[in-house]
């Protein structure tokens, strides 16, 4: 369904602030909605940059999201600022009475390659391998549409298990999932330390949502990551959620795992971590998702020793 039109108003304030993140005014010309997303509304935007032409890529929703835009403008900063991998620019964010906006700079993307992959594998593990010295993240953002709650925190099983999945089972207690699932699930965050005995991991900063849909390439190869959930953690979350829902070639994992090799334990742990964003698509989506909640928690708790 193609979204509806982009109502003059709202350009002229998205053109205003763009011209004022700029510092050229920017008169939009032409509006195309964008395909890809699921909870905003995304257009193409070409006009002209004080003499130049120019496009821009911008997302719109409701008022309500401008906190939406804000972390998500502050997540793609940082993995820019990490200088490891392209994110694409910031360029503004905002909001009116009525509609919030994030602006970022246009790319042309395409679906990412083996050649590319390797390279975004090789990169990530760079990005991951830059020592930070706590967890977590200064700001609270989100994962999807769901908040997710951040701070700063030296004990990492801690955060995972307060920050991540109890706020899951809270919800998923919220909208009624299966009680057996909840009760399962707070047995596993009782036991959990198991998964971790002989684990100690350096704070890494993360996408947060590394899925095969955020990310592409560009025509010169380049691999290109977005729509980041960003915080400082365990490298093997990132890693983990590359092999959770397909996608990405498997020249990804061995180009990581040749810059930086995983343990023989941690497939138990992607499991676990996984969990969370197998969580977080039942309390949006619900469907097959809960049974695959369900069976993953089932797993993981038959693996504690």
């Amino acid at each position: 369904m193609r979204p509806a039109p982009l109502a003059p108003a709202l350009a002229a304030a998205i053109g205003a602030a763009t011209g004022a993140a700029t510092g050229r005014p920017f008169e939009i010309v032409a509006v195309a909605p964008v395909g890809g997303g699921c909870i905003h509304r995304a257009w193409r935007l070409d006009g002209r940059d004080g003499t130049a032409a120019a496009t821009y890529f911008a997302k719109v929703n409701e008022a309500s999201f401008a906190a939406m835009f804000a972390a998500e403008a502050d997540g793609l900063d940082a993995l820019r600022d990490a200088g490891t991998l392209r994110v694409p620019r910031t360029v503004t964010h905002g909001a009116n009475d009525e509609e919030a906006w994030l602006v970022l700079e246009w790319l042309e993307l395409a679906a990412l390659s083996p050649q590319p992959a390797a390279s975004l594998g090789l990169a990530l593990a760079a990005q991951h391998r830059q020592p930070r010295e706590r967890f977590g993240w200064a700001r609270d953002n989100f994962i999807g549409s769901t908040p997710q709650a951040n701070g700063w925190s030296d004990d990492w099983l801690g955060f995972w298990r307060e920050k991540r999945l109890h706020p899951q089972l809270r919800l998923a207690a919220r909208n009624r999932l299966p009680s057996r699932m909840i009760d399962r699930g707070e047995r596993l965050l009782a036991d959990c330390e198991a998964f971790f005995r002989n684990h100690a991991p350096v704070p890494s900063l993360l996408h947060g949502d590394l899925w095969s849909g955020n990310a592409a390439v560009l025509a010169d190869g380049t691999p290109v990551l977005f729509d980041p959930a960003v915080y400082v953690g365990d490298r093997e979350a990132d890693v983990a959620m590359t092999e959770l829902f397909g996608g990405f070639p498997r020249e990804l994992m061995a180009a990581y795992r040749e810059a930086w090799p995983l343990t023989a334990d941690y497939g138990v742990r992607g499991d676990f971590y996984n969990l969370y964003h197998v969580l977080n698509h039942a309390n949006l989506f619900a469907g097959a998702y809960v049974r695959q909640g369900e069976d993953a928690i089932e797993r993981l708790v038959a693996q504690i020793r």
